[in-house]
């Protein structure tokens, strides 16, 4: 999974900046979405997300969320070659630690062009639906919440846009059609 997102993110994202006009894939009512430096803790809560199917999944299930996150982060990589779109939000340092610091990392690493559909939402909502599915009420009740919590940052933290999270779930929702283990 590491290998072909390594492979696909850094690259799309070189040769979407590299267009000469990126799409503005988003309508303008969507800017006036609040700045919520806070939940950046939510958008990156996604890495620890990454450690929890095998405390939850069984086995027999983790080959096909394997298969669920690779699909996706090909499928967006093809996806962000054909919609070279870029970000509406202005982008801003928040005032003070540790915010200013946090997001001074994640602007010099992620920059603002790979985003129909979010990697971010995919790979949260497979790993999170993955989970659920296998797990009793309660547990799935707190991953669904995480869910929504990391969903909702990619906006407030001004990563995304709604079409990018839209076309990620409609994504996750052919992906695990595709790649889901019924039994196990």
């Amino acid at each position: 999974m590491a290998v072909v997102f390594f492979a696909v993110y850094p690259t799309t994202n070189w040769i979407t900046s590299l267009r000469p006009e990126p799409l503005h894939l988003y309508i303008r009512a969507e800017l006036a979405v609040p700045f919520v430096p806070q939940f950046i803790w939510a958008y990156l809560s996604m890495y620890v997300l990454f450690l929890v199917p095998p405390f939850l999944l069984p086995a027999a299930r983790m080959p096909a969320l394997g298969k669920q996150l690779i699909g996706g982060t090909l499928m967006s990589g093809l996806l962000f070659l054909l919609l070279p779109a870029e970000l509406g939000f202005a982008r801003m340092l928040p005032a003070g630690a540790p915010y200013a610091g946090i997001f001074a990392a994640v602007f010099s690493i992620d920059h603002p062009y790979n985003l129909v559909p979010s990697l971010h939402v995919i790979f949260s909502t497979a790993i999170a639906l993955a989970c659920a599915d296998a797990s009793k009420a309660v547990v799935r009740v707190a991953l669904h919440a995480w869910l929504i919590a990391i969903v909702a940052s990619t906006i407030l933290v001004h990563q995304h846009h709604v079409l990018d999270l839209a076309s990620s779930f409609v994504l996750v929702f052919l992906l695990r059609r595709r790649y889901t283990v019924t039994h196990a």
